[in-house]
């Protein structure tokens, strides 16, 4: 990986922005009954997971770095599990519910594993 200089040189953040882009536009398509339900928490929560990843970057101490990643990774599993009730309640059919699946299991990963490197810049683990 090159040198971050920025939250947007953060792979992680730079898929879970798509991500974020992704999700207001399908939650532009489900029913206005939704507007201060469903699709309020999605967007709340994909923008949290960008946004704790910006918090990250911009803490002092790798510990502090760290709380706010696992922060990312626990609002893409709130997100995750709304994805697929919009997939239960038939506002998503089976295709594109995988795809996004796929989508957040891939940010998930990147997410995670920008926190174990960190981790490991840092000594607080051995690297691999």
């Amino acid at each position: 990986m090159g040198q971050v200089n920025s939250y947007k040189d953060i792979v992680a953040w730079q898929h879970a922005h798509k991500l974020v882009l992704l999700t207001y536009k399908l939650t532009q398509t489900l029913p206005d009954t939704e507007k201060f339900n469903l699709i309020s928490q999605m967007r709340r929560a994909v923008v949290s997971v960008t946004s704790n990843i910006v918090e990250g970057h911009a803490r002092a101490t790798v510990k502090d770095s760290l709380h706010f990643y696992n922060m990312a990774l626990a609002s893409l599993t709130e997100l995750r599990y709304q994805y697929l009730i919009c997939k239960d309640l038939d506002f998503l059919d089976e295709i594109t519910y995988e795809s996004i699946r796929k989508k957040c299991r891939h940010v998930g990963s990147l997410i995670y594993n920008w926190a174990q490197s960190q981790k490991a810049n840092a000594g607080l683990i051995k690297k691999q």
